[in-house]
């Protein structure tokens, strides 16, 4: 409670204009988010020039700001003073999840936002891709329109020329592998035919589109040696809560084959005791995945959930160990995987977690599993997608080699 924090200022905080108001509930909400009393008590301190700077823009009352108007208060350098920014965004927060009565002002569509949104249907509706790839095409059509310097107008995109389009891949190229070019290609003649259906442009420029050619093959799947893999495990120190998360997280993608997304996915629903079974829901195919709770796994999942996992009333598997509380996002397990690997001193040269996905098909490929099944497990859509595991198998070779011709006489 307030007064449990400032005992004798309670009352003065309280008092503070336009923010006052709401001064207990904003300390509830950050004790609720897991917030120690001393940050508690820095941030309830910051709402003083917080609340100086709306009055210095005129507001008196919290109804008559918005939530976006906040964001004025918050330093331009955010280093500068890194209490008041971070006070500033935990208010926006509580605000929304409140539902507190602040303005929220209108927002006027444009014919970007306007158009983007109908392709976004569009992708959804029509070609029923997944929320995750909805987004990376819509991401590549908003940075195409951008390029064009000018709104969509109809005017405008029947102006689109193939000149355009060599500009917005000449400009691409520096800053992407020729894999990801060759994906950027592909959204935007997806986008351009979008286009032509409503009648925009002519059909033909979606041909325009030069896609970078990428021989198969040409680009192996990364990968760590299993004894790598398991010394990465070892170097995680399960000592905290953090490393107790990490290394339920690690492991799970170590004995499944998990992708970072099905990981933080994962919900305590999705583990049936009983049963001892696992249910992961594959993002790519979408599919419902049954596969058996090892007793290893069992016993990391049950340290973690009894020693390191957050008493919060989320159904998610792995939540933050940090202020504010709350589910972890995909980028936060390849966040993980850096600070471990720069912490075990081994030798290992990637960047993200996927290189333990990858390690895991090998593995299994040298224990003599199926590629059938190898695919199955990792949710390939084809074999050609499990196949290029095979190429790692290299060493694999050395243990069959053929008998040299005998030499035939005269």
């Amino acid at each position: 409670m307030l007064t449990d924090l400032y005992p004798c200022a309670a009352a003065r905080y309280r008092a503070l204009p336009v923010v006052g108001p709401l001064v207990d509930g904003f300390e509830q909400h950050l004790e609720a988010q897991g917030y120690r009393r001393g940050s508690r008590r820095l941030m309830i301190r910051a709402l003083r020039p917080i609340a100086r700077c709306l009055q210095q823009h005129g507001y008196q009352d919290l109804t008559e700001i918005s939530i976006e108007a906040l964001g004025t208060c918050a330093p331009a350098d955010s280093q500068a003073d890194r209490v008041r920014c971070g006070t500033v965004h935990a208010l926006q927060r509580y605000l929304r999840q409140a539902g507190l009565p602040c303005i929220t002002p209108a927002v006027t569509p444009t014919v970007t936002t306007a158009l983007l949104a109908a392709y976004a249907r569009f992708l959804a509706d029509v070609r029923g891709l997944v929320p995750s790839t909805v987004g990376d095409h819509v991401d590549t059509a908003k940075a195409f329109l951008a390029q064009l310097g000018e709104a969509p107008t109809p005017a405008r995109l029947a102006a689109v020329t193939t000149q355009d389009i060599e500009a917005f891949m000449r400009a691409r190229g520096p800053q992407v592998g020729r894999g990801t070019l060759q994906h950027i290609a592909s959204q935007l003649r997806g986008f351009l035919c979008f286009l032509a259906l409503r009648g925009f442009l002519d059909a033909a420029l979606a041909e325009a589109v030069d896609t970078p050619r990428l021989y198969r093959g040409e680009r192996l799947p990364r990968s760590l040696p299993w004894s790598t893999v398991q010394a990465f495990l070892q170097a995680i120190d399960c000592r905290t809560a953090k490393g107790r998360r990490d290394y339920a997280m690690f492991s799970l993608i170590a004995t499944y084959g998990l992708r970072a997304c099905e990981v933080v996915a994962l919900t305590l629903d999705d583990i049936d005791w009983r049963a001892a079974q696992l249910r992961i829901a594959q993002r790519k195919t979408g599919q419902l995945l049954q596969l058996p709770l090892t007793d290893a796994i069992g016993d990391v999942l049950v340290d973690y959930l009894r020693e390191a996992r957050p008493p919060l009333p989320f159904r998610q598997l792995f939540l933050r160990q940090r202020a504010p509380a709350g589910v972890l996002k995909p980028t936060a397990v390849g966040e993980a995987f850096q600070y471990w690997r720069a912490r075990s001193g081994l030798a290992i040269p990637f960047q993200g977690p996927h290189c333990l996905r990858h390690a895991y098909a090998v593995h299994l490929l040298r224990c003599g599993t199926p590629v059938k099944t190898i695919g199955d497990l990792l949710g390939h859509h084809s074999a050609e997608s499990t196949c290029v595991y095979l190429r790692l198998a290299v060493e694999d070779l050395r243990e069959v080699p053929l008998a040299l011709p005998a030499e035939v006489g005269p």
